[in-house]
């Protein structure tokens, strides 16, 4: 059974804005939207990103916290197939209320349906994918490992020698390579994602939002991905939607720590603060 908020345990965000949003939480849930990123957020970090599985503790987190508040989000650059099946969200009593928003949104899953919905991929996708490994091998690079996503693709550097270098030297032949077919570069921790402008978690966040009339939200991320998504929620909290942003704690992108009202210890750390939040939210 829940508890009053103030008698709740949870660690206090910084800002008055996050202890706002986190009250709004507690003591309103039933208009809530839990927002979340996949990887760093839900799946620890991992140099292939095919071996990415969410934290064992997290769908039974979510599958708590679901029932009590308006929906959970998945927002996340992957697929929302491969999402799906690295998370194990599929066919979970009490995930009736997930969606994963993949492609930053241009796809979705509905947990209640089973069923994806989305777009045909942007034509500069095919375009890259073939001119990419020339590109690649044109900078002089190695170790690095190219990821297809379907609506977008990723060139991963983690598994180089020097990843940092490797990817600073990506940077510009990659960006060239975007421009020319009309894509934009997505950096993230030691990835470069080419993808479709107008894609971002933020505009996924917001426009979710509005479709189920969100009265308050928690947005967790890790990455530089995320800042739109913390940006989206800051908006809507300068229009009067309680909000609170929480950093799934990194030492690869203190920007977005920075931004946050709460960091916490990683996936282990949401996965907690889910299961605090579920615990402590009001009946």
């Amino acid at each position: 059974m829940g508890t009053h908020p103030t008698d709740n345990p949870l660690p206090p965000p910084r800002t008055p804005a996050g202890r706002d949003g986190l009250a709004a939480l507690l003591s309103r849930p039933r208009s809530a939207l839990i927002g979340l990123d996949f990887d760093g957020t839900l799946a620890p970090i991992v140099a292939d990103p095919e071996q990415a599985r969410a934290h064992p503790d997290a769908v039974p987190a979510l599958a708590a916290l679901a029932p009590k508040v308006a929906a959970v989000a998945v927002i996340t650059g992957r697929p929302a197939e491969i999402a799906v099946r690295y998370g194990g969200f599929a066919g979970v009593p009490g995930l009736d209320h997930l969606v994963v928003l993949g492609h930053y949104g241009a796809e979705r899953w509905d947990a209640a349906t089973g069923e994806i919905t989305a777009p045909p991929p942007h034509p500069g996708i095919a375009a890259v994918r073939a001119e990419l490994p020339a590109v690649i091998d044109g900078a002089g690079v190695r170790g690095t490992w190219i990821e297809d996503k379907g609506h977008a693709v990723a060139v991963h550097t983690r598994r180089a020698d020097d990843p940092q270098a490797t990817f600073e030297t990506l940077r510009a032949p990659l960006t060239d390579l975007a421009t020319r077919h009309a894509l934009i570069v997505e950096p993230g921790r030691l990835v470069l994602e080419l993808r479709p402008p107008g894609m971002d978690k933020g505009v996924a966040l917001r426009e979710y939002a509005r479709e189920i009339g969100a009265g308050a939200i928690l947005y967790a991320g890790d990455d530089l991905g995320d800042i739109p998504a913390f940006a989206a929620v800051e908006k809507l909290r300068a229009e009067g939607t309680p909000g609170l942003l929480v950093c799934s704690g990194s030492t690869e992108v203190t920007d977005l720590a920075d931004r946050a009202d709460l960091v916490v210890d990683g996936p282990e750390g949401v996965v907690r603060l889910l299961k605090d939040v579920a615990d402590q939210s009001a009946p």
